[in-house]
């Protein structure tokens, strides 16, 4: 039974193995057993409905070295009561020449003041960070110079040997001051953070202090009271919710700056899984991921509620296995491909360049890493399938290659002729409109350079219009009456995930234009499925591999299989 096991059968397994195991995983982190032996059990400070107030300062230093200011005091503090308050905080000569600004958050006993109070609760939250500006953009006919967007902006990359640039003045001079400090676009400018957003745990959850959840622990500050043990109000700082549109650039001119004051009760299983994303988006920086990247992922987790969430994870994991199984057939079917009767070369040299184009564009757009890696993989493969489409062979003379190209036979030939054909009409609508969108650009738009332009009004066709190359196929099938030559397992994959992707183009941020092309995929599909109904498989044409069923079953003759 396990020797025909497909590796198809095999990767859907471990594909439900992970869903069940990440569900699993899941329900650990949201669900504490409470306790229920009450000698070891840790009761809320807050069961006791003590009077709290809560006290914001602002500091130079982590550790309120050097001097502290109050920019907010919330008096009458109820835990339970969501609120919203938006206040001005002036901007010491440091921060406003590029350095850092701190705030410390107390939860204290009203009445006693947070730095004498002995159960009080802190924690410290950058007010700053240091991000590169994103480079002016300018007419490249008339040289006027346009505002930089608000989320271009990147983050300064801390390598090990630079961590002071966080806690200290990273330029000498002030760089980023106003004027020509901040047209210096290699220099880390200070940016200010205009949202803070706290939470604390409104739970009267009872902790058993023998099995202390490890991401809670580092929260927790435990008393004596008696002979029982309480714990503090467990206070977070939610760092997701600070993204980079929300930044703004410091100068020297700034005197003080808006800051919003979000507070909500939440309950322990939100508490624990936002720490848990929170661990996770840290991780991803240290592994390379820059601050543009991780907000992304941020905006997953911020704009979107639990359940929504809950979803996104179930279609992502569907997403990927349907990418992966895609793959593997895309992979199969060129590998064994051995004739280009009834498959459309132009459009295949076509994808290749459009994926190339893309490609570029989302990388002088800056865009997610998310993004940005499936397509340069995609460019990759795209490459592959034109050297197998032109049976295109390499060779090496020294450092030099030559290319050479294979001969086609008569029914090559004739696919061929429909191919140019649908070609040559399509030239006739695309190239002008092409090249008056180009036109447009220049005159209308700004850019960053003159290639940013050459890739935009390419990067624009291809979105636009280039669904019309994709009409060639389409016209070789209603040609050849056709479509048994196409790889429908890897087509009707890329279908699921075109649909999927119809999910996702509302929650990852990429170009408008980007987002528009996963909807006009779905009409493409939606008219290569119309002609598989209208050109049911005919088993004595010559499938996807250059055999036929019926020569495959000729006397001394075994034909081609495939195994998915």
């Amino acid at each position: 039974m396990f020797e025909r096991t497909s590796f198809t059968t095999l990767i859907v397994g471990v594909f439900v193995v992970y869903v069940l195991h990440t569900c699993w995983v899941m329900y650990g982190i949201v669900y504490t057993k409470p306790c229920d032996d009450p000698p070891n059990c840790i009761t809320p400070f807050l069961a006791s409905k003590p009077r709290l107030q809560l006290s914001i300062y602002s500091t130079l230093k982590p550790n309120a070295d050097g001097g502290h200011t109050l920019i907010h005091k919330e008096d009458n503090f109820e835990v339970d009561s969501k609120f919203e308050r938006i206040v001005n905080v002036s901007l010491p000569k440091k921060t406003r020449h590029n350095g850092t600004l701190f705030a410390i958050v107390f939860v204290h006993q009203a009445g006693v003041s947070p730095w004498q109070d002995p159960k009080q609760v802190h924690l410290v939250a950058q007010l700053t960070t240091y991000m590169l500006p994103k480079p002016p953009e300018v007419s490249l006919i008339s040289a006027e110079e346009g505002q930089a967007e608000d989320d271009g902006t990147k983050e300064l990359k801390v390598e090990p040997g630079q961590q002071n640039v966080r806690h200290g003045n990273p330029t000498s001079g002030g760089g980023a001051g106003g004027g020509e400090g901040a047209a210096e676009s290699d220099n880390p400018v200070s940016h200010w953070r205009t949202r803070l957003t706290l939470n604390i745990v409104s739970d009267h959850f009872l902790f058993d202090k023998e099995s202390l959840p490890s991401d809670v622990h580092r929260y927790l500050r435990v008393f004596p009271s008696g002979k029982k043990m309480v714990y503090l109000p467990l206070l977070f700082v939610d760092e997701l919710s600070n993204r980079v549109k929300d930044l703004v650039e410091i100068n020297r001119t700034t005197k003080e700056l808006p800051l919003t004051i979000n507070y909500d009760a939440i309950s322990l299983g939100r508490l624990r899984f936002w720490i848990h994303m929170q661990d996770a988006v840290y991780s991803l920086q240290q592994f390379g991921f820059t601050e543009k990247d991780a907000d992304e992922i941020k905006g997953i987790f911020v704009d979107t509620n639990l359940y929504f969430l809950a979803l996104t994870f179930f279609v992502a994991a569907f997403h990927l296995l349907f990418d992966f199984l895609a793959f593997k057939n895309d992979i199969s079917f060129w590998k064994q491909k051995r004739s280009m009767v009834g498959m459309s070369s132009k459009a295949v040299l076509w994808r290749c360049f459009s994926t190339i184009v893309i490609f570029l564009y989302l990388l002088d757009q800056q865009t997610s890493l998310l993004v940005l890696i499936p397509a340069g993989v995609g460019s990759i493969i795209e490459v592959w399938k034109v050297k197998k489409a032109f049976k295109i062979q390499v060779f090496w003379k020294g450092s030099k290659p030559t290319l050479l190209f294979g001969k086609l036979d008569e029914s090559e030939k004739r696919t061929e002729e429909y191919d140019t054909l649908a070609m040559k009409y399509l030239s006739y609508l695309l190239y002008p409109l092409c090249l008056g969108g180009a036109v447009y650009a220049l005159v209308f738009l700004r850019y960053k350079s003159w290639y940013s332009w050459v890739i935009n009004s390419l990067v624009n066709g291809v979105y636009a219009f280039g669904f019309l190359f994709m009409l060639p196929q389409l016209f070789v099938n209603f040609k050849l009456k056709s479509v048994a030559h196409l790889p429908w397992k890897a087509f009707m994959y890329k279908a699921f995930n075109t649909f999927i992707d119809d999910v996702f183009a509302f929650i990852i941020t990429m170009p408008t234009s980007h987002r528009l092309a996963c909807f006009r995929d779905d009409i493409v599909f939606l008219i290569y499925l119309y002609q598989r109904w209208l050109y049911p498989v005919d088993k004595t044409r010559v499938n996807e591999y250059g055999v036929s069923y019926d020569e495959a079953d000729k006397p001394g003759d075994k034909g081609k299989v495939h195994k998915d």
